[in-house]
């Protein structure tokens, strides 16, 4: 009899990448089920709520029978323990990831010894694509297209561009988003004398 296998697939997600999309696509298909565990964590100052989070992850994973998305916080082999999960899904972009993937897989696997981790490499494509990577490009209004997913992209241009107005109209400096009923700073008049 074959055992049913449910796998955790853990991150911030903050933003969802087309890198993360990949590994879930390919988990999807290795796993009876796939569980995308969204760490709940505030100290990381995520730029999405955790809510913003799950709702964009299950958008771009809804067509999946066997994914769904839940939040935790703790730690994750005790999250585990509570979806009945025995494995964790992680990727690995370069051999810097591996090293620390390593220490927390040997780490879990002390905690839960029921508990193993599969190591996804990333495809060649999305290889250097990271969600912190992707905010910085968006903060400082470059493109994200073919980083993330459409979706995933207007949302990021809509919080990064609502909350640039906001702070700089908190600083009192004038954004190009300024109504016409404001009022304008004047000019001081200058003439030259003959």
């Amino acid at each position: 009899m074959k055992k049913h296998v449910i796998a955790i697939y853990p991150g911030s997600f903050d933003p969802l990448t087309n890198g993360h999309l990949d590994l879930i696509h390919r988990g999807a298909k290795l796993f009876d089920e796939l569980v995308i565990a969204i760490l709940d964590n505030p100290d990381k100052d995520p730029l999405f709520t955790p809510r913003e989070r799950r709702e964009m992850v299950e958008a771009m994973t809804a067509h999946y029978d066997n994914v769904r998305v839940e939040r935790f916080d703790g730690l994750l082999v005790e999250f585990a323990k509570k979806v009945s999960a025995n494995v964790i899904v992680r990727g690995i972009r370069a051999i810097s990831d591996y090293e620390y993937e390593l220490q927390m897989a040997l780490m879990n696997h002390k905690l839960y010894p029921q508990m193993d981790t599969v190591f996804m490499p990333s495809a060649e494509a999305y290889s250097y694509v990271s969600s912190r990577l992707v905010k910085g490009i968006a903060r400082l209004g470059g493109p994200v297209h073919g980083f993330v997913p459409a979706m995933v992209e207007e949302r990021l241009h809509r919080k990064l561009n609502g909350s640039s107005r906001r702070s700089a109209a908190s600083n009192g400096k004038r954004t190009p988003s300024t109504t016409e009923g404001e009022a304008k700073p004047k000019r001081k008049a200058t003439r030259t004398r003959k």
